[in-house]
């Protein structure tokens, strides 16, 4: 019998599972939608704040001066004859911008709850928009880096037309992590515990406000390859030396330990995000 017309034909849209199931062409029809959101994340961060933007510059201007007090002027720690205020702002830049990126992202789901019960798209354009949106923050904490080295008198080196490379590679650690904890967060809402006091402690485990050979010659090479896991390591050490020239070139072995992981991250991140897109609606 041919089939009746008149019924109503009901359309499923099911989210694919794996990595080789991102459709990157659905990603880019959505691009507006991904700045739209983006620009809203930027326009929240600071709404009904009386600093407003401020907030930019004072959260890690003012870690800086303590990290300074603390480890050059308490701790004596090697500086390697750079302005400490310098090398510690190099490397509160990009640790600033994954943890912010890292808070954002991970809640984004769950802050965007309205729109996956209701509306199709992509995803994971909600996580990679609240990592996007850190830009602002990063391009404001680079103006005050640039004026430190003008104030102490440090030169600008060649390895600064390589800074974009190590902010790709932030970025996408900031998005690996972020992928991944966002797509748990929907199920296990402990991660808004957990993400606060990783950052917190993050900070003081990463070499932050010290240089990560204090690890490497201090413990060797086997102990600092095992301290290289953590993503960011690669990250500041190629941070400090696009600022503070040859002298502070990075322990490859260690950095491209990082960029491993965060490769690792990058991948497991996305299968995982896809296997549980389908059941966001549902849980969220």
């Amino acid at each position: 019998m041919p089939a009746d017309e008149s019924l109503p034909v009901e359309r499923v849209i099911r989210a694919q599972r794996g990595l080789a199931t991102v459709n990157f062409g659905e990603l880019w029809r959505y691009r507006e939608l991904f700045g739209f959101l983006a620009w809203r994340d930027i326009l929240v961060r600071y709404k009904q704040t009386y600093l407003g933007v401020a907030w930019a510059v004072l959260q890690p201007f003012l870690t800086t001066v303590i990290f300074v007090l603390v480890f050059e002027q308490l701790g004596k720690f090697n500086s390697k004859g750079a302005p400490y205020a310098v090398m510690t702002f190099a490397g509160m830049l990009p640790w600033q911008f994954f943890a912010n990126a890292l808070s954002e992202s991970s809640n984004s789901l769950v802050a965007s709850s309205n729109m996956i019960s209701k509306v199709y798209f992509p995803r994971l354009i909600i996580p990679a928009s609240a990592v996007l949106s850190g830009l602002v923050d990063f391009l404001i904490g680079l103006v005050i880096l640039f004026a430190l080295m003008i104030f102490f008198g440090v030169k600008f080196h060649a390895q600064l037309l390589l800074l974009p490379l190590f902010l790709f590679v932030a970025f996408s650690a900031a998005f690996s992590a972020g992928v991944w904890l966002s797509a748990l967060n929907v199920k296990y809402r402990d991660v808004k515990y957990i993400v606060p006091f990783f950052t917190r402690m993050g900070l003081y485990v990463s070499p932050v406000g010290f240089l990560s050979t204090l690890i490497l010659d201090k413990f060797g090479p086997k102990i600092f390859f095992a301290y290289s896991l953590n993503p960011m390591v690669g990250v500041i050490d190629g941070f400090r030396w696009c600022v503070l020239g040859g002298s502070f070139e990075p322990y490859w072995p260690g950095v491209c330990a990082s960029f491993a992981v965060i490769a690792i991250l990058a991948v497991t991140g996305v299968v995982y995000f896809r296997s549980t897109e389908r059941t966001f609606a549902d849980v969220i």
